[in-house]
C-alpha cells in the first residue's frame, strides 16, 4: 500500500491479485449473489484508488480492505432490500484414497453446513466466516467489525450455538 500511495501503479496490480479473492468472498457471504459480490469487489478497489491516503498503516491492510468490503456489501444490501439464495453447488474434492461414498457424504455435509451458514443472519455469517474460513484472529475480527474483542467472542459463541442448532443431527 505504501508503494501504491507513492505512485507505483504496479503495486496496485499486486494489491488486486493478492486481495481480490478474499474481498469477493467477504462480499459473497453477505450478499449471496456472485454478481453483486463482483460489483462490490470492483467498488472496493475503486475506494482504494479514491481513499488510499485514508489508510492508517498501524492497522493491517487486510482488515482495512475487509472492512470496506463489509460496508459496501451492507450498503448494497440495504439499497436493494433483498437477500437472494446462494446456488447449492457441491464441490467434490480429489479422491486422495477415500472411496466415492465417503467423498459424497463429505460433500453433502459440507454443502449442508455452507447452506446453513448462508441462511443465518448477516452478523452470524460474518463472524463465522471471518473466524473459520478467513482464519482471522479475534483481534483482526474486532478491527474489521469495529467492535471490542469481548463482543466479537460473544457474537461468535452465539453464532456457533445457533449453527449447532441448525445442524443438531450432525453432532
Amino acid at each position: 500500500m505504501t508503494r501504491f500511495r507513492g505512485g507505483d501503479r504496479e503495486a496496485f496490480t499486486e494489491l488486486v491479485v493478492r486481495y481480490q479473492r478474499p474481498i469477493y468472498n467477504a462480499a459473497l457471504v453477505i450478499l449471496r449473489r456472485p454478481e453483486d459480490a463482483s460489483d462490490v469487489t470492483q467498488t472496493v478497489f475503486l475506494r482504494i484508488i479514491e481513499r488510499g491516503d485514508g489508510y492508517d498503516p498501524q492497522y493491517k491492510l487486510f482488515s482495512w480492505l475487509y472492512r470496506i468490503a463489509v460496508n459496501e456489501s451492507l450498503d448494497l444490501l440495504r439499497r436493494s432490500r433483498r437477500e437472494a439464495p446462494l446456488d447449492d453447488e457441491i464441490d467434490i474434492p480429489d479422491l486422495d484414497g477415500r472411496g466415492p461414498e465417503a467423498l459424497l457424504s463429505e460433500a453433502r455435509m459440507s454443502a449442508r453446513i455452507r447452506r446453513s451458514v448462508m441462511n443465518m443472519a448477516i452478523n452470524d455469517r460474518l463472524v463465522l466466516t471471518l473466524r473459520h474460513f478467513s482464519d482471522c484472529s479475534y483481534e483482526q475480527m474486532a478491527e474489521i467489525l469495529d467492535l471490542d474483542q469481548k463482543t466479537v467472542k460473544s457474537r461468535l459463541f452465539d453464532a456457533r450455538r445457533r449453527l449447532r442448532g441448525l445442524l443438531g443431527d450432525l453432532g
